[in-house]
């Protein structure tokens, strides 16, 4: 039982006297000793008639009793008792949160009602699978904070603009599941002008491109194909024949095999006008090492023959080309059979 304790306040009672009437003015007595000559008997007052008394509060203490209900503090929630709900909850659908977080913090704050809903709304209504869920949301925390309001017109966008079969949708968000945390009106609406405005029609072949900001991606690399030597005219030719360029690193991918194309291999552009996949092959496992073989059998395939072909069929061509006659590269019949049989396969 809490106690609240009152004091009263002690008040000294005065010492100020009280004056009798002007009018009936009482003798002074006279000082009795030296000691009290000092004062002035003109500026004498009278003694007061009679001294009042006040009545002296002592300082006691007062105890008050309250109700014991209205002693108790205001009702809150309990954010470490949410907390713990929410870590129970993922770790319930094999999500864990301490690496959600880590990822994506918004989810600490996250309410976990909003959570539950986004859930059940992926799983039931999408049809992912609990495996799907939980690659989803590897790739992609942010889906988990969405609300169910946000997903809705993103899908809608992916059937109605983006013309993507029903029956396509989750294998379009499987493959590309940021999808799911981009915004209509300032990322994927946008980005799907602009492919199909540089002749890129079916985006429903590409929708992993509509996650991709414009000027961030994918006008970058159309600028990079331009300084390098190709007219804009070639460059969205290429785009247009082999859309997933826009994927590739300027950095990473771009330079370095550029730079081998044209200082190591002595090759001429138009092969790559004609052949963007090339970008698409690992320098260290797929070009490097058959351009050297080539070089040291003395063969020059074309970039199809060089790079699409398995391992196999490139070792049998290489073996046949040193094998036999090799008509010259400007021979209307050099590698003419090699690059009609990858093209058909």
């Amino acid at each position: 039982m809490q106690e609240t304790h009152f004091l009263s306040t002690a008040i000294a009672a005065t010492k100020q006297p009280l004056f009798s009437s002007i009018s009936n003015p009482v003798p002074v007595p006279k000082p009795q000793s030296p000691s009290s000559s000092h004062h002035d008997s003109s500026h004498s007052f009278p003694p007061p008639k009679k001294t009042p008394h006040f009545p002296i509060l002592s300082a006691t203490k007062t105890t008050v009793s309250l109700p014991l209900h209205s002693l108790k503090p205001p009702t809150t929630p309990n954010p470490h008792s949410d907390f713990q709900e929410k870590v129970l909850y993922l770790d319930s659908i094999g999500l864990d949160f301490f690496s959600l977080i880590n990822h994506h913090p918004p989810i600490l704050s996250s309410p976990l009602s909003h959570i539950k809903s986004t859930v059940h709304f992926l799983l039931t209504s999408i049809g992912f699978t609990s495996p799907e869920f939980r690659r989803l949301i590897g790739m992609c925390p942010e889906i988990l904070s969405s609300r169910v309001a946000e997903i809705v017109p993103i899908l809608t966008f992916l059937l109605r603009e983006a013309h993507v079969n029903g029956s396509d949708l989750r294998r379009v968000i499987n493959r590309r599941p940021r999808l799911l945390a981009c915004s209509v009106k300032t990322r994927l609406r946008p980005t799907l002008y602009f492919l199909q405005s540089i002749g890129i029609s079916q985006v429903n072949k590409h929708t992993s491109l509509l996650s991709c900001s414009v000027e961030d991606k994918l006008q970058p690399r159309i600028d990079y194909l331009e300084k390098i030597g190709f007219s804009r005219r070639d460059a969205l030719s290429m785009f247009r024949r082999f859309p997933q360029l826009f994927c590739y690193s300027i950095e990473q991918n771009f330079e370095p095999k550029f730079n081998y194309f044209v200082v190591e291999m002595g090759r001429e552009m138009k092969e790559l006008r004609e052949f963007p996949h090339y970008f698409s092959f690992s320098l260290e496992n797929r070009i490097r090492p058959r351009h050297q073989r080539c070089v040291e059998k003395g063969v020059c395939f074309p970039l199809p023959v060089l790079l699409k072909t398995s391992e196999a069929k490139f070792r049998d061509r290489l073996e046949f080309c040193c094998n036999s006659s090799i008509p010259l590269t400007t021979s209307p019949l050099w590698c003419t059979n090699s690059v009609s049989d990858d093209l058909e396969n």
